[in-house]
């Protein structure tokens, strides 16, 4: 598993804008920036449409007070999931990133199978980087969801 101190993976990401579908990269992404990134099991499911994304959209503006960049959310679903679910949760403020077919994930060792739920999904985390490295670093054991709360990255910021 990834740890603090550690480069990001180079990868490609899926993201749909306006302009179709973009392929932006781990470099493009955080080269040169401060980057909030969580990462959710799945969108439009319960736990991460009611509490993990809110969290963010609510407090945007005070991470970004911080000095943080971009706030970034990924999953492992495909861009067009990702897209309908930004658009239902009017989160203009948080960038979306699928990483459909879980490679940025599998390199991170942030996967976990759920089996006939879903399958290989991300595990729920969130992270602070600078300029590609990994500063801050906290996974959700099991079913919990307190350290990858927008909160908790907040008071570490």
């Amino acid at each position: 598993m990834i740890n603090v101190g550690d480069k990001l993976p180079d990868v490609s990401f899926q993201q749909l804008s306006s302009d179709g579908m973009k392929n932006p990269t781990t470099a493009d992404i955080f080269a040169g920036k401060k980057v909030v990134l969580f990462a959710v099991p799945g969108a439009f499911t319960p736990t991460c449409s009611e509490s993990h994304l809110p969290g963010y959209i609510a407090l945007a503006d005070e991470i970004k007070a911080k000095g943080v960049d971009t706030i970034v959310c990924t999953s492992m679903n495909d861009a067009f999931v990702m897209s309908a679910w930004a658009e239902t949760q009017n989160a203009d403020e948080i960038s979306f990133l699928s990483d459909g077919g879980g490679a940025f994930h599998k390199a991170l060792g942030l996967t976990m199978d759920t089996g006939d739920f879903g399958g290989v999904r991300s595990k729920r985390y969130a992270m602070i980087v600078d300029d590609g490295k990994v500063t801050v670093l906290n996974v959700e054991e099991g079913k919990s969801f307190e350290a990858s709360k927008a909160e908790t990255i907040l008071a570490a910021l």
